[in-house]
């Protein structure tokens, strides 16, 4: 069974013909079902958290996050995604429904959000280190300013602080760090391990993402070949995604992922239900 549970409706609108275009893709792939995992910023219910944690100043960065959270984001409550999404699986649409929230300092709060939607699945992502957003190419510069010692440090300090939360199943593309070929001369095993120790605890499921291998410089799948040795020696479970955020995109590279997990031992994946878990075959 082929599935990718990690792609974005949000460049688009909830509309029927917008959406059909991933479910087309999904078709031409294979692919037997996929999940849609909508970031928390195209929600009003998470607005206030962004403001809270980014930096926002009159910065390099903090210019930038400013108009960054003026775009396209905040466009509906949690609300209406479940009405729309529940109408897509009254249509026989093979989805689930999803979402990837940013490592916000208030966990506690987000839970409370969480907790009120009978979502399928919930990925967390760490998208900012100390309230700079790494991954925004506008802001890429912001790079050579930061000792990558101390960017390891803090990325890993970010996924424990949300897997100690408890409130995600699956940790959205571990250490996309390497993003933008920014790559360590020093050993990085004590972080991959911490990381790893991390979502054992919590019992999170380890998203095996595309999105950095067709989006970004690094050209890799995340997480690199040094965290999944590291993943499969703990017993982490996996998915494999493209993170799409157009709909041509849907199961991009998604055999390629495949293949990748299997070198180091995967043969399950896993299917979400309403937060339960089914081991599935890779095919």
């Amino acid at each position: 069974m082929k599935i990718d549970y990690h792609m974005h409706f949000e460049r688009g609108s909830y509309d029927f013909d917008w959406v059909q275009g991933f479910f087309d893709a999904a078709a031409r792939r294979g692919l037997d079902e996929i999940g849609i995992s909508e970031h928390s910023h195209g929600f009003t219910d998470f607005e206030h958290f962004y403001y809270d944690d980014l930096i926002l100043d009159d910065s390099f960065i903090g210019s930038f996050q400013q108009k960054w959270l003026k775009k396209n984001k905040f466009k509906c409550p949690l609300d209406d995604y479940f009405t729309f999404m529940d109408e897509l699986k009254k249509r026989g649409k093979p989805v689930k429904t999803g979402i990837e929230v940013c490592n916000f300092q208030d966990q506690e709060a987000v839970g409370k959000i969480l907790d009120r939607y009978p979502f399928d699945y919930r990925i967390g992502s760490v998208h900012f280190l100390k309230g700079w957003a790494y991954d925004s190419s506008e802001i890429k510069a912001e790079w050579d300013k930061r000792p990558l010692r101390t960017i390891y440090e803090q990325y890993a300090e970010e996924v424990e602080h949300l897997c100690a939360g408890g409130h995600y199943d699956v940790l959205g593309h571990p250490f996309n760090i390497r993003l933008f070929k920014y790559l360590p001369d020093f050993d990085v095993t004590p972080y991959l391990e911490r990381v790893a120790k991390a979502m054992k605890k919590a019992d999170m499921v380890v998203d095996v993402n595309t999105g950095t291998r067709y989006r970004y410089p690094i050209g890799e799948i995340s997480p690199y070949p040094d965290f999944m040795e590291i993943a499969a020696d703990y017993g982490l479970p996996v998915i494999t995604t493209s993170d799409a955020h157009e709909p041509e995109d849907c199961g991009a590279y998604i055999d390629e992922a495949i293949e990748y997990v299997k070198r180091f031992g995967y043969t399950k994946s896993i299917r979400f239900d309403r937060r339960d878990r089914t081991e599935i075959s890779i095919d």
